[in-house]
């Protein structure tokens, strides 16, 4: 199941719309690294680095494609804790920026429907759960 999130990445790579929860993005960043080692392992083993650069071909080439589904898994990260897509920029913003995304990708979704979609994990999209959750509570 694991693996699947970070191809489902791949599949939704142009849906900037939705959420999507903690373990898918998460676990798309692991796959991710550990596709980002082997380019890395590749090239050496390959010899085609490039001269003044650390890394070769296969590398710069995976992370050119790899850019697109970042972005649109991160959107819909922020999504899920109500945050819009445009604050992936905040990253650009030298280390507080990069500390900021790290906490809102850490955190919990948004309990129930928000302006971006019903919550992944299916906890509070309807009245339903909202009442069972209060009688709860009570």
């Amino acid at each position: 199941m694991a693996f699947q999130y970070y191809l489902d990445a791949f599949r939704n790579y142009a849906t900037f719309t939705g959420r999507a929860r903690r373990s898918e993005y998460w676990y798309f960043v692991l796959f991710n690294l550990i596709a980002t080692v082997l380019c890395m392992g590749v090239d050496n083993a390959l010899g085609t680095t490039i001269d003044p650069l650390p890394y070769g071909y296969v590398y710069y080439l995976y992370n050119l494609a790899v850019i697109v589904p970042s972005l649109s898994i991160g959107t819909r990260r922020l999504h899920d804790v109500g945050k819009s897509g445009w604050m992936i920029l905040i990253a650009l913003i030298p280390l507080v920026g990069a500390i900021w995304l790290l906490v809102l990708f850490c955190t919990d979704s948004n309990f129930g429907t928000n302006q971006y979609g019903p919550n992944p994990k299916g906890i509070g999209n309807d009245q339903d759960d909202e009442n069972l959750i209060q009688n709860i509570g009570q």
